[in-house]
This record gives structure tokens, C-alpha cells and sequence, in this order.
């Protein structure tokens, strides 16, 4: 029998609504519709022509059979199109799929097809891969092509498509009365896994979990209203770890970046005031080494997050140096990006510089709308001691974290064992609630019986004044099964040899630890600034490798 609070009292339209992040752009542009939402450029577009332009956008994909269900895809850099989809899309019902621009069109090719997209919408810059891409599809599915038009682009332009996407917008209508998701489980985006082996995985995301992510993203940065965020970190990742979304609650400013250099960087921050932006730890390194005379003229708060990988230590201090206040987040694409954050507290300003690197690069706690994320033993699916030495692997749940892996039952079953989902990354818990990542299970290096963590040699190796990057790979070895291979790149100018990291490596490490050999070069990166360490892996066991 039901209790009295389950008693005709039910959900009905006045007392219930789906929770979308689609709503936040709707009340902006009501409560602030003059203030600034796109810098690009010369462009400046306030939040009532964005919200207007969206309508538009929602109304002709409408006229053009595209709505529930449907899968939009989008191949943009951060232009005002790509924040324009991120509303426009979902308002038809239908589903963004924002496409990795590094991609070849092969990799292209299989999400168009798996995704069944009815339209993708396509940057001049990315015409010749998009269109290879299409022609290798394997269904016969048509499919609407929309070229977008950017005068900040200079190179050769190829138009593949039917029509402009101004051309689109304009035969839209701004009143368009857009639907709210019938269900908050409704799916609003699809965002494929930069998978190393095999075909990427479709992970689906809803509308609840990128609303609740994009407001945790308020909460845990103290993100106030009309914030300037610059788009450092690319929105086809995760959706941009749901900024889109956030910056439209908060009527905030959208200034939009084409390509991300620390020059590029400075500019924006001097000329636009930007108060906030994200990216990968190779982003904020290239800031912290970048020409002081670069850095001149920056005299305001600027709040930076990272995520992608652990910050090493020498890059928290940098960043500290260059008055930057940087939040370390942490989470994966089935996650909506961020869902865990190091949270800062007052005392650690009193310790030494060393000592809140350490604390800081931890992943840390659950955001405030994510449920949990804790350490378990995989195999029995109980809590790790939180003794910040017994390893485990990090699993999350709550509101944020995927609907599943589009087509993928088996896959998704497996993510989602003992109710929890499996991050794959190994860390233990520390006696204050803190997690910290030990490494990937696949980057946990065994020489000679032992477990080495790559990320613990990287963080020496970033230690080094001549390291701009650095990652640590297993190499094949006959008599320890695997040893340390250090990948490094070095600052513009910087000249060091193999023997110089080994010595510098001694003075920090157990003698078991140390790289047996060490590489010079660029490091092959994602879009997002993330090393790519199955390269690396592909190098390790080859005459590249030089033994020291």
C-alpha cells in the first residue's frame, strides 16, 4: 500500500518539467536579451539574435524532416555555428553528433553510418575529409550537407553541400515554438570515443545529465553571470564538457577561438577580458612557456580548469606563477567530460608550493550532481581502504553518466557492472574522500614483477626545466619484461641529451623506475592536446627507441 504522500498527488504538467539545458538559452535570452553572447571576430551577436538564430536553425532542419530521433552531425571548429547547434539541434527533437575535426575519413565514414545521420553540417576547412567521408559511407542513406561560411577562415574553400548554413537559418523561422523533451531521458547528443583499437563507441548523452553537468560547472567554478569563457577547448569534445550549455545560463560570453596557439590565447584574454577557459594539461604548459613578453598586459582574475590527463606538478606551479587560478577536474566522454573536481581548500594556501601541486593534482570528489564516484576492487566490487596507497579502479554514479553505448548492448553491460560505471583508470582514495588516478590500467608498466606508474615518471620528467611534454610507455624487454620509455618533447630552444633525463630521473626515482630509454621529438596529440600513448606504444619496441 502507498503512503500518504503517494496518494493523488501525481506528476502532471504544472508541477513537473523535463530538465533540459535547452531552457537556459530560452530564459537568458528573456531576462538578458542585449547583452553579449558571440564574439568571433568582428562579429558580435547578443543572446537575443542567438536565441533567434537557434529558433531558426530548429525550424528549418523542421521543414526538412529532421526531428526525433535524428542524428545531426556537425564538423566545426569553435565558430558561432557550433554554438548555435548545440540549441538549434535538440530543439527539433533531433540529436547532435559533433565529429572529431583530427578525424580521416574512414573513422568519419563509420560514424556517419552508425549514427544514421540524416544532415551534417560542415566547416570549409573540413570539406575535402567530409566529403572522402561520405563517399566511403556503406549505406545509401541520403544525407543533407550544409557548408558553413567563415570569414576568419583563409584557406581554399570547396563547397559540397546543397546549400549555406546562413542560407539554412534564413529560411527558418525565429518564432518557431520549439518542443521541451517529453522525457529528460531523452537523448540529446552522441559523442564517439576516440577508441585506439577497433571501431569508436557511440556514447549517448541526455538532456538531464548535461543540464546537471552544466550546472555543476557553476557551482564547482563559482562561475558568475556573465563570465567571458573562451573557447580554448574544442566543443566537438564532450560537447565542450557542456559550456555551451553552461555559458548560456549564465549569460555569459561565447568568444569563440578557430585554433588555439598561446599567442591567440593572450590576445583574447587581454582584448576580451576573458575570465574563464579550459583545456588539456598541453594547453596551460604551452601558456606557462610561452615568450614573457607575451604574457604583458593581463592585470584581471583569469580561471583556468584542466582535464584530460593529470596535471603534473611543474605545470601547477607555473600556472600559479603566471597568476592563474587553476582547477583540476577530472572524467571521461561517458561522463560528459568533468565529473569529478580537486576541490581547493583555504589551508592549503599555506603550505608551500610543492606541497598544493601535490594536493591539486589529485582527481579528487565527486561533482555536486553526480552521485558518487569512489575506488573499488573491480573484482569484488568493494571500496578500496582510503588509505591513499591500496589501488583500485575509479567508478562513478549518478545523473551524470551516459544513457549507454549507442547499438552496443554487450559494451554498454559491461561499462555499467555491479551499478557502477568502469572507468578503466586505476587510483587509490585518500583518507579525506580525494581520489587519485596511479595510471590507466594499460599504462601500469611491470618490470621485473613490479608495477611502475607512467605517471609518476612523467611528473619527474615535467620536473625538468628543458620538458615541454612527456609521456612514459612499457617497452619490451627481455630480462624485465618491460621497462620505461620516456617520449619527450622539448621547450622551443631547450637542448638536453638521453643521459641529462636519465640523470635528472636518478635524483627522483627507485633505480627500477627509471627510463631505459628515452625518445626526442614531437608527441602525437587528439585535438583536445591529450597525448596519444598507443602511438607511442607502437614506438617503443622500435629502432627509435634509443637504449641509454
Amino acid at each position: 500500500m502507498s503512503n500518504i504522500y503517494e496518494q493523488d498527488l501525481s506528476r502532471n504538467d504544472a508541477n513537473f518539467a523535463a530538465f533540459t539545458p535547452l531552457s537556459f538559452i530560452e530564459r537568458t535570452a528573456a531576462v538578458y536579451p542585449e547583452r553579449l553572447a558571440i564574439v568571433h571576430g568582428d562579429l558580435r551577436q547578443t543572446w537575443a539574435q542567438t536565441y533567434a538564430r537557434c529558433r531558426q536553425l530548429a525550424s528549418a532542419l523542421s521543414q526538412r524532416g529532421i526531428g526525433l530521433g535524428d542524428t545531426v552531425a556537425v564538423m566545426l571548429p569553435n565558430t558561432p555555428p557550433m554554438v548555435e547547434a548545440h540549441f538549434g539541434i535538440p530543439m527539433t527533437g533531433a540529436v547532435l553528433n559533433t565529429l572529431n575535426t583530427r578525424l580521416d575519413p574512414e573513422a568519419l565514414a563509420f560514424m556517419l553510418d552508425h549514427g544514421e545521420a540524416k544532415a551534417v553540417i560542415v566547416d570549409p576547412e573540413f570539406a575535402a575529409v567530409m566529403a572522402k567521408a561520405i563517399g566511403l559511407r556503406q549505406t545509401q542513406r541520403d544525407i543533407l550537407v550544409i557548408d558553413t561560411e567563415d570569414a576568419l577562415y583563409t584557406g581554399n574553400v570547396q563547397r559540397i553541400g546543397s546549400l549555406t548554413y546562413n542560407e539554412l537559418v534564413a529560411s527558418g523561422s525565429p518564432d518557431f515554438e520549439w518542443q521541451m523533451p517529453a522525457d529528460e531521458w531523452q537523448a540529446i547528443s552522441l559523442n564517439y570515443t576516440s577508441g585506439t583499437t577497433g571501431n569508436p563507441k557511440g556514447v549517448v548523452y541526455h538532456h538531464r545529465g548535461a543540464a546537471m553537468n552544466a550546472v555543476s560547472n557553476i557551482l564547482e567554478w563559482d562561475m558568475p553571470k556573465h563570465a567571458v569563457y573562451l573557447w580554448t577547448l574544442p566543443m566537438f569534445h564532450c560537447n565542450g564538457w557542456c559550456f555551451p550549455w553552461t555559458v548560456a545560463a549564465r549569460a555569459a560570453v561565447n568568444v569563440c577561438l578557430r585554433r588555439v596557439d598561446p599567442k591567440a590565447i593572450f590576445d583574447a584574454i587581454r582584448t576580451h577580458k576573458v575570465s574563464h577557459y579550459c583545456g588539456a594539461p598541453i594547453v596551460h604548459g604551452a601558456l606557462v612557456a610561452a615568450p614573457a613578453e607575451l604574457k604583458q598586459g593581463i592585470t584581471h582574475q583569469v580561471k583556468a580548469m584542466v582535464a584530460g590527463a593529470a596535471p603534473p606538478a611543474a605545470m601547477i606551479e607555473g600556472m600559479e606563477q603566471l597568476g592563474f587560478d587553476l582547477t583540476h577536474v577530472y572524467g571521461l566522454t561517458e561522463i560528459y567530460g568533468p565529473a569529478a573536481v580537486c576541490v581547493k581548500h583555504e589551508e592549503w594556501d599555506k603550505l608551500d608550493v610543492g606541497e598544493r601541486a601535490r594536493l591539486n593534482a589529485r582527481q579528487g570528489v565527486n561533482y555536486h550532481l553526480q552521485r558518487n564516484v569512489t575506488v573499488m576492487d573491480p573484482g569484488t566490487m568493494q571500496p578500496v581502504p582510503a588509505d591513499g596507497e591500496t589501488m583500485g579502479e575509479i567508478m562513478f554514479r549518478g545523473n551524470i553518466t551516459m544513457k549507454g553505448y549507442l547499438k552496443n548492448p554487450r559494451a554498454t553491460q559491461d561499462a555499467f557492472r555491479g551499478g557502477w560505471f568502469h572507468t578503466g583508470d586505476l587510483a587509490v582514495m585518500y583518507p579525506d574522500g580525494y581520489v587519485k588516478i596511479k595510471d590507466r590500467s594499460k599504462d601500469i608498466i611491470i618490470s621485473g614483477g613490479e608495477n611502475i606508474s607512467s605517471i609518476e615518471v612523467e611528473d619527474v620528467l615535467y620536473r625538468h626545466p628543458a620538458v615541454m611534454a612527456a609521456a612514459v610507455v612499457a617497452k619490451p624487454d627481455e630480462k624485465w619484461g618491460e621497462t620505461p620509455c620516456a617520449f619527450i618533447e622539448l621547450k622551443a630552444g631547450a637542448q638536453v641529451t638521453a643521459e641529462d633525463i636519465i640523470a635528472h630521473c636518478r635524483l627522483h626515482l627507485a633505480g627500477f623506475k627509471i627510463p631505459r630509454a628515452v625518445v626526442f621529438g614531437d608527441l602525437p596529440k587528439t585535438s583536445t592536446g591529450k597525448i596519444q600513448k598507443f602511438e607511442l606504444r607502437k614506438l617503443a619496441g622500435s629502432t627509435q627507441a634509443i637504449n641509454v
